[in-house]
Parts: C-alpha cells; sequence; structure tokens
C-alpha cells in the first residue's frame, strides 16, 4: 500500500486517523504509531497549553518506526488559542499540523521552518487550489461520507476533480469503513485516506460506552445532519433526542442570522452550546444524546482495540 502518503509520513499505510473533537487522545495515537499508521489530535481536545505541551512530548517518546503523528489546528479567529497552539507545535515539534476553517497561511510558513509538514481541509476546487499555491504539502478532501462537518461532493467527484487539477497528494476523508473502501478512494486517485468514525468505538477512545455503542448499534441510514450543534450543518446520529429536538434550527435563530449585524453573535452562541451539549452527551452519561459519527460506522460491529480496528482497514 505504498502511496505518495506513505513516503510523505514515513508510514506503512497511506491512512491517518483523524482528528475528532473529544474523541482522539494520546493512547489512540501511539495505538496508532504501532499499527503503521498516522494519527492526528485536535489541538482543542487540550483546554490548556502545557496540557497541549505535554501530550506532544509523549508522543513523541513513544514514536516508533512506520508511525507518525500530528494535531488538527482550528487556523480561523474562533480560536483563541490558535497562536499559542502553534507555537508549542513548532517549538516541541511533530509530524504533520491539518489545518481546518481558515487561511493556512501562517501555518504553512511557520510549520515548514521547523520541518513539519501541513495538510489543509479543503471541500472544492477553489480552496484546493488556494492552499496549494500557499505551499501546502497535501489537500485533505473534505467528502459528503465525511462525519460531523463534511463537504458536498462525492469521493469520487471530489478526489478526481482535485487530483486532476492539484500537483500535492490529495487524501481523501470520509466513507472509508474497510479495506475495500480504501482500495476505492486510492483508485480514484488519493494518495491515501482520513478515517474518523470507526476508531470511536475503540477501547481507547475517551468516550463514554454509550456513545460507542450507539456506533456499534446504529448503521449509515441513521445518519442525519443537524443545524442544532453549530449552526453549520453536521452529521449526527439520528437518536431519539435529535428526533425530539429536531435538525433545524429554531425559528429566531432563523430570523437573527439574517441580520447581518447579530448573524456573527448568534453562530457563537449556537457553537458554544452545541460544543457544550456535544462533551455532556460524549463524556458523561446524559439523556441529551448528540453523537457526532459519519456513515461508515456501518462497518462498526464490535467495540475494539486500535490496533484490530486497524488491522480491519489494511488487511
Amino acid at each position: 500500500m505504498a502511496s505518495k502518503l506513505t513516503e510523505l509520513l514515513n508510514i506503512k499505510h497511506p491512512v491517518i486517523q483523524a482528528p475528532m473533537f473529544l474523541v482522539s487522545n494520546v493512547a489512540m495515537v501511539i495505538e496508532a504509531m504501532k499499527g503503521g499508521i498516522a494519527g492526528c489530535i485536535p489541538a482543542l481536545n487540550y483546554r490548556t497549553l502545557e496540557e497541549l505541551r505535554s501530550a506532544i512530548k509523549e508522543l513523541k517518546a513513544n514514536r516508533v518506526a512506520g508511525g507518525s503523528f500530528g494535531f488538527n489546528l482550528i487556523v480561523n479567529k474562533s480560536n483563541v488559542k490558535y497562536k499559542g497552539q502553534l507555537e508549542i507545535l513548532c517549538e516541541v515539534g511533530c509530524d504533520f499540523i491539518i489545518t481546518s476553517l481558515g487561511s493556512p497561511e501562517e501555518t504553512i510558513n511557520q510549520a515548514h521552518k521547523v520541518g513539519i509538514k501541513v495538510f489543509c481541509d479543503v471541500v472544492d476546487l477553489k480552496f484546493a487550489k488556494k492552499v496549494e499555491q500557499l505551499g501546502a504539502d497535501a489537500i485533505i478532501a473534505v467528502n459528503n461520507q465525511a462525519g460531523g462537518h463534511r463537504g458536498d461532493k462525492s469521493p469520487e467527484d471530489l478526489i478526481k476533480e482535485l487530483s486532476s487539477n492539484c500537483h500535492i497528494p490529495i487524501i481523501s476523508a470520509g466513507g472509508v469503513g474497510s479495506k475495500g473502501d480504501i482500495d476505492s478512494m486510492l483508485s480514484y486517485g488519493a494518495a491515501g485516506v482520513s478515517v474518523g468514525s470507526p476508531f470511536i468505538a475503540s477501547f481507547e477512545a475517551n468516550v463514554t460506552n454509550e456513545y460507542k455503542q450507539a456506533c456499534v448499534d446504529y448503521g449509515a441510514n441513521d445518519i442525519v445532519m443537524t443545524e442544532r450543534i453549530s449552526g453549520t450543518p453536521c452529521t449526527v446520529i439520528n437518536t431519539p433526542y435529535v428526533q425530539k429536538i429536531g435538525t433545524k434550527q429554531t425559528w429566531l435563530e432563523s430570523v437573527l442570522n439574517k441580520n447581518k449585524k447579530l448573524k456573527k453573535w448568534v453562530k457563537m452562541i449556537r457553537f458554544s452550546i452545541g460544543m457544550n451539549a456535544t462533551k455532556n452527551a460524549a463524556t458523561k452519561a446524559t439523556y441529551k444524546t448528540v453523537w457526532v459519527a459519519g456513515p461508515s460506522i456501518e462497518h462498526t460491529k464490535e467495540i475494539l482495540p486500535t490496533k484490530e480496528i486497524i488491522n480491519r482497514l489494511v488487511n
């Protein structure tokens, strides 16, 4: 399974364990490295910069040949910790950074000074060309099968469009839950894949057993889009609670979102409320079960150690 991604990161298999809010952690990424793939954690999973620094040091101490690790950075103004997170990542060191939700220019410039590669989330060709021009090392192509915030195009259409028009590797994000899915993405022209939802139901994931079991019990047909988390459509499992509250923004939010002056503040409030609800559902017992996942949970049949999930994906 050698590819441009395995060459870029010196990994055995062209797979990145995707960064997932609240789910990804050091234990998962260590197992990912042992399994010959790359692992990635959202920097926002750490409340303080010192916690982030400690996590990087622990990962460096447990790095193994054939694996690599990185962090996801939200690079727009909504992430007030961005500057400090980038500084620590560049100071302590990691193999790669994945940027989301904003211009990656500063991240690319600072990371390249210390030999860190930068991959950028995109959903269309326009932004893919922009990040390529800025010097990104690879593109994370977020398709309409991704969990959480996703793109509009199918994996095949997006990969083929980007690989035909860009000159850096394309890493497909979304719709991978089996070895066959990986083979399909590579056949479309992807250099590798980013896989998230199948790892929610892992021993190492730092979420409740109820969340993990939901990924076993529900399937692709149970994934719906909701505007009730961040104000931007996001995929969640269609639990009874999600059915009860609905998936559309409230009438008041709809009205306020039409006001240019108030729209930003409404989104910020909705994001804060939604993220708090998601955190509570993921980390403690609650009837408010808002569980983020993608349709690739269709392949999740039991809660397993991370190493077994990797084996299922690459063998």
